[in-house]
């Protein structure tokens, strides 16, 4: 058994196929002293603004921070936006390859308005209708191409319309012929398609969603018969049900173990299930059993909750932590 720090200098050997829906996060900072005459609103001053990459791109920056390499494979528009991703990815050295542009799918950019440190406005812009045939041939081209290269596969799905019932058949398929493990982040409208994937990480409310049934995160029989019931429907090796307060549950090669949340001061979620699906990828590629996988995964995801914005897990903290779990 390797110890925690070889686990993470491996980490910086792998490569990661990253499928899913990239977006720009841009926040917009400043602080909040008055209400406006024109209506009963507050009047922000602004003081400063960031772009920063977001969805899938964030898995791709969580998995850099952790010293892994990842490659992105996405569709982002011939825009603004699409221009200012590919550039904040080069700015991080990441490999631009599996990039498919689209001249009519706009990218999507999320702004957050953070006032004094609390986040009290998200503005949207963005489409969420299916890739067409065009653009789901191109993207499958370029992962048949890039896959053979990396160790492990992650869906990063936000229903945004990038990850279509045959990419992801193809890919896994595609991924099982060569023996290379696939790991999914799923939302409600492909949930039910990942059949045979090596790791599926939903959270609570996508797990009620997506299996349609109540399901009581405070009894722990409750919580093992949903994620029994999953792996039926899905056939996959296994399930990590994150549960926020209620922690982690991991049902996989012959475990089972809840690992209960560590409480800290939560400032923001937002990003933390970007962060513990790009643990959890890395730990399935170096074939870490079912208990290291959910105690780093819910650290790491602990971790970033603490940070106002979306932020990636810090490589150095994550290891002082899981070290002073032991």
């Amino acid at each position: 058994m390797r110890s925690w720090p070889e686990t993470f200098a491996e980490f910086s050997k792998q490569r990661v196929l990253i499928i899913g829906d990239v977006m720009v996060d841009a926040y917009i900072w400043g602080s909040v002293d008055r209400i406006s005459p024109e209506a009963p609103v507050p009047v922000m001053l602004v003081k400063n603004r960031d772009f920063r990459l977001g969805g899938a791109a964030n898995v791709a920056l969580n998995l850099l921070s952790l010293g892994a390499t990842p490659v992105l494979c996405t569709i982002a528009g011939d825009d603004e936006q699409g221009k200012r991703l590919i550039s904040l990815m080069e700015e991080r050295r990441m490999t631009v390859d599996g990039l498919v542009i689209s001249a009519t799918r706009p990218t999507t950019l999320k702004a957050r308005v953070i006032a004094s440190n609390q986040h009290v406005l998200r503005i949207d812009q963005e489409s969420d209708e299916v890739a067409t045939s065009v653009e789901e041939m191109a993207l499958l081209k370029k992962i048949e191409k890039l896959l053979p290269t990396c160790q492990v596969v992650v869906f990063e799905d936000y229903d945004k319309g990038v990850i279509t019932p045959k990419i992801i058949s193809q890919t896994v398929s595609w991924a099982k012929e060569k023996n290379i493990p696939t790991v999914v982040d799923p939302k409600k409208r492909n949930f039910l398609q990942y059949k045979g994937v090596t790791l599926f990480k939903p959270n609570l409310k996508e797990l009620r969603e997506g299996l349609k049934i109540d399901l009581d995160a405070h009894q722990e029989s409750s919580v093992r018969d949903a994620v029994r019931l999953l792996k039926e429907r899905l056939s996959v090796e296994g399930v990590m049900l994150t549960m926020s307060e209620h922690g982690v549950f991991v049902d996989a090669g012959g475990e089972q173990h809840l690992v209960p949340a560590h409480k800290r001061e939560i400032a923001d979620v937002s990003g933390a299930g970007d962060t513990v699906v790009s643990i959890a990828a890395l730990c399935v590629a170096l074939k870490l059993d079912a208990r290291e996988t959910a105690t780093l995964a819910n650290l790491g995801g602990g971790i970033v909750c603490q940070y106002v914005g979306v932020v990636p897990i810090d490589r150095t903290e994550l290891l002082n932590e899981v070290e002073g779990v032991q």
